[in-house]
């Protein structure tokens, strides 16, 4: 089933985000399971909005990218808020 996972990073920066990410791309087999994905800055920080295959593969993808973004000197913040999913599409994507 598939899951929306909404993370609120406050005190995280773009540029904190941009570093991060950059890492993680060089390991693209990392986003296993990711359908979608999308960073929102907002006055206090980021927003992270995922949609995952399974929390299963959500877990999988925490663990590997979690002791990177510590090592960076990002905290281990409060946990995402994570919900089942009624229905997703995207536009234009074939199945």
């Amino acid at each position: 089933m598939a899951i929306l996972v909404h993370a609120v990073l406050d005190g995280i920066s773009t540029d904190q985000y941009d570093t991060l990410n950059a890492k993680l791309q060089s390991t693209p087999e990392i986003f296993d399971g990711c359908l979608a994905h999308a960073c929102v800055a907002t006055d206090s920080g980021l927003e992270i909005f995922d949609l995952w295959e399974s929390e299963e593969k959500m877990r999988a993808f925490a663990d590997r990218m979690m002791p990177i973004a510590v090592g960076l000197g990002w905290p281990e913040g409060p946990q995402p808020r994570v919900v089942a999913v009624h229905n997703h599409w995207i536009p234009g994507a074939t199945g």
